[in-house]
């Protein structure tokens, strides 16, 4: 936050800290060079951003390590998401938001406020690198860790124009989730940041979610009667979620069978599948994806056709069950595809 926004926000910081600890407020106390704040005995090095998406958090908190200073570090952003407040945890450094939120724990000092609504939610849409055709970049970067590709390379792959490519490389880079060599090709740069920038953007809802039952002894059985139906009647599909998590690494039963589709099923096909669409009670979840780049990388896993293990990590996200322990058992898998770490 540079120029008059940074000073507002400096003084915005200096008054809520002499807030929370109940101190009258005097001028700043702001020492030259990096802005470092002195409320009540407490030194506060302060890393401001305008925002918190965690490619932003992940670079604050690189340019904090490099600071000497005996002051507290705190990050302050607009709004603290999730994602962020899991990497400020994981480093051990404080934070203040916008919003009113804060966790701050130095000696004696613990400050924890939660529950804040974003008094900063912009209107429209923010620029990502994460819809749907975008992301298919970070999907084959992803499937390919370590490995360079000129952005023609990576545009020929992805069926993407080469125009449009090029945006979201250059959004990527800029938020520090890819490199480019000498050469100007680019790579991941760190895996596991990619991955939770993605999905921390990432909507399953905003594919269409058909869902219904179809009878069976259990999701095996189910899974079996829908890929072998689907098989028949030679349909494009891949399983994703609980039941390709399933197939993947066999850490968790489920109940709710979830998969793709290329194109919208036909009441012809739904009632040959005896499948009752039915929100309530449902175990199964067809869903026509808002981009086909899903199926990219999609593979046979015990002889069921699944997508990339890195488009079930992010359909977990949204499953019901055990779907969060899957996902999580899942990215310590995903070493093997070297999505993880980094």
């Amino acid at each position: 936050m540079g120029g008059s926004s940074g000073n507002m926000t400096l003084d915005w910081v200096n008054r809520r800290l002499h807030g929370l600890l109940r101190l009258p407020l005097p001028e700043p106390a702001v020492n030259p060079g990096p802005p470092v704040l002195v409320v009540g005995g407490h030194s506060f090095l302060l890393e401001l951003r305008e925002q918190a998406g965690v490619a932003q958090i992940a670079q604050a908190l690189a340019a904090v390590r490099v600071v000497s200073c005996d002051a507290l570090p705190l990050l302050v952003v607009p709004f603290m998401t999730e994602a962020g407040r899991s990497l400020c945890d994981a480093e051990g450094i404080s934070w203040l938001d916008l919003s009113g939120n804060a966790d701050i724990a130095s000696g004696h000092l613990r400050i924890l406020i939660e529950g804040k609504p974003n008094l900063f939610k912009r209107p429209g849409r923010v620029a990502t690198a994460f819809a749907p055709k975008g992301a298919r970049v970070s999907r084959f970067l992803l499937q390919h860790p370590g490995e360079f590709f000129s952005q023609r390379e990576v545009a020929n792959a992805v069926g993407s124009d080469p125009g449009h490519t090029s945006k979201v490389v250059s959004k990527l880079l800029t938020d520090g989730l890819i490199e480019k060599n000498e050469g100007g090709q680019i790579c991941v740069a760190n895996t596991g940041l990619l991955l939770d920038a993605w999905a921390e953007s990432y909507q399953f809802s905003k594919h269409r979610i058909i869902k219904g039952t179809i009878a069976g002894r259990g999701g095996d059985d189910v899974v079996l009667k829908l890929s072998g139906a689907l098989k028949e009647r030679e349909t494009s599909y891949a399983f994703t979620g609980l039941a390709a998590a399933w197939q993947v690494d066999s850490f968790a039963g489920f109940r709710l069978v979830t998969t793709y589709l290329r194109e919208t099923p036909s009441e012809e096909l739904l009632k040959e599948l005896h499948f009752y669409e039915d929100e309530r009670g449902a175990n199964v979840w067809i869903v026509v994806p808002n981009d086909p780049g899903v199926f990219e990388g999609a593979a046979e896993y015990k002889g069921l056709p699944c997508v990339h293990p890195v488009q079930i990590y992010l359909d977990l996200q949204a499953q019901p069950e055990r779907a969060s322990e899957a996902a999580e058992h899942l990215r310590q898998s995903m070493t093997q595809w070297g999505v993880h770490g980094g």
